[in-house]
């Protein structure tokens, strides 16, 4: 699949690390370093643009070394980029730790996952088929 993208920033464009893998890191583009005190958030830049197909959209997910080992995560995880959005990709980070944790320009902050989704249409009816869980949720089919 080939997708449209304007680089604005000084680092490589997104890439898959392996060939096994399924989201492409995704660098901060700064101009100086940013600081993250515990349970702070910011919106982090990355200078990219993309043109992604009607049909798709663009996952922003954690790096599970930085959530692993520094407790940075991202607070809307999964974020999605919708096909029809043409600003910047900025990454909302959030420092889930006790200690300051510091971005810098060309850090790899996030993976970006590319998946096909289905438009919905609303049917309305007046009842459902069921189920054998039913209505069960909220950890009704967890330890009993």
């Amino acid at each position: 699949m080939q997708i449209r993208i304007i680089n604005r920033s000084t680092n490589p464009l997104p890439a898959y690390e392996t060939s096994g893998s399924a989201g492409m890191d995704v660098r901060a583009f700064l101009q100086e370093e940013v600081t993250l005190k515990p349970f702070e958030r910011q919106l982090i830049p990355t200078g990219l643009f993309i043109e992604l197909p009607q049909g798709f959209e663009a996952q922003l997910r954690p790096r599970s070394g930085l959530a692993f080992k520094h407790g940075i995560s991202l607070p809307n995880s999964p974020a999605t980029i919708d096909s029809d959005y043409r600003g910047e990709i900025k990454v909302a980070l959030i420092n889930l730790s006790n200690q300051d944790f510091v971005v810098k320009n060309g850090d790899r902050i996030a993976q970006m996952i590319i998946a096909r989704h289905e438009t919905a249409e609303w049917t309305i009816t007046e009842e459902i088929a069921a189920t054998t869980r039913g209505d069960g949720g909220f950890g009704s089919t967890g330890k009993n």
